[in-house]
């Protein structure tokens, strides 16, 4: 970037506008891995799913919900198919900067992903389920 125009005048307001772009461009948006139990009341956990990410992306997060999305092309009653969604959920995990963990009930998914979040010392957050605060790092 140059503080010069193509023609070889100094252009110093366009200058500016490209460095501001450039240096928004920079700021990344965190990754956040949403936690929260899909089985059990499917519907009511999908659109709590639903709610929760808006919440992340209210929070200037990028939020991960592999729930909301494997469980498109997936079985989640078929025990391969399960294990599979989890594995490639925690692939995902991992890319993450942060578990944010939603209501206080834990399914056996939300078990396992806690527990590789918590061993890759990641930031685990926990919310109830009208997305307040309940403990964890910070927010």
């Amino acid at each position: 970037m140059s503080l010069y125009n193509s023609d070889g005048y100094l252009d110093p307001t366009a200058y500016e506008a490209l460095s501001n772009l450039e240096r928004e461009n920079k700021k990344q948006k965190k990754l956040v891995f949403i936690c929260a139990p899909y089985a059990g009341d499917i519907e009511g956990n999908v659109m709590r799913a639903k709610r929760y990410g808006r919440f992340a992306v209210t929070e200037g997060a990028v939020p991960i919900i592999p729930h909301l999305m494997y469980t498109q092309f997936l079985f989640d009653d078929d025990k391969e198919e399960r294990k599979l969604g989890i594995e490639m959920g925690l692939a995902l995990l991992s890319k993450c900067e942060e578990l944010w963990i939603f209501g206080n009930q834990l399914s056996q998914g939300m078990v396992i992903e806690i527990k590789r979040a918590k061993s890759k010392n990641m930031t685990v957050r926990q919310f109830s389920t009208e997305c307040e605060w309940v403990g964890g790092a910070k927010r």
